[in-house]
C-alpha cells in the first residue's frame, strides 16, 4: 500500500514480515539507504553483525536499490535472527508495492517466501520437544 508521508509528502511503501515469533512492520522511504530499527540505528541494533545486516539489505541489493531507500522498522518478538529474516520479508513485500516488475527477481531469490519453521512444542514425559529422560535398564 503506497501512502504519502504527511510531513514531507514523499511516497512511503509498507510491508509486513514474520518469522518464528517475530513481526516486523517495514516502511520504505526514498532516502540514502540508512536502516532504523525501533528508533535505533540498524547497525547498532543488530550489533554490527554483517550476517544480519546482509540478510536485511539483500532484496535491495538484488534490485540495485541499496542507496535509494531508507528502511524504517518496528520489530517485535523473537531474537535477532528471526527479526532480521522478518525484516527481509517486509522489505521484499514493500518493494513489490513500489513496482510490480520487482516481483519476479525477488521471487526467484526466495525473498517473498515466509519461512514456516517454528519451535516445536514440548511434549509431556519429555524434557524438551524430543529429548527424553535417560533410559535405565535396571
Amino acid at each position: 500500500m503506497q501512502a504519502t508521508d504527511t510531513d514531507s509528502g514523499r511516497a512511503v511503501y509498507w510491508g509486513t514480515g514474520r518469522r518464528k515469533s517475530s513481526v516486523a512492520r517495514v516502511r520504505l522511504v526514498p532516502g540514502s539507504g540508512k536502516l532504523v530499527v525501533n528508533g535505533k540505528d540498524g547497525e547498532n541494533y543488530f550489533q554490527y553483525n554483517a550476517g544480519y545486516l546482509g540478510v536485511i539489505k539483500a532484496p535491495l541489493e538484488t534490485l540495485g536499490l541499496e542507496n535509494e531507500y531508507d528502511i524504517l522498522v518496528k520489530a517485535e518478538g523473537g531474537g535477532l535472527t528471526g527479526q532480521s529474516d522478518s525484516i527481509r520479508l517486509g522489505v521484499a513485500r514493500a518493494l513489490c508495492q513500489l513496482d510490480p516488475d520487482n516481483r519476479p527477481p525477488l521471487k526467484t531469490e526466495g525473498y517473498l517466501t515466509r519461512d514456516p519453521r517454528a519451535k516445536e512444542r514440548k511434549k509431556y514425559g519429555l524434557h524438551k520437544a524430543r529429548k527424553a529422560p535417560q533410559y535405565s535398564k535396571r
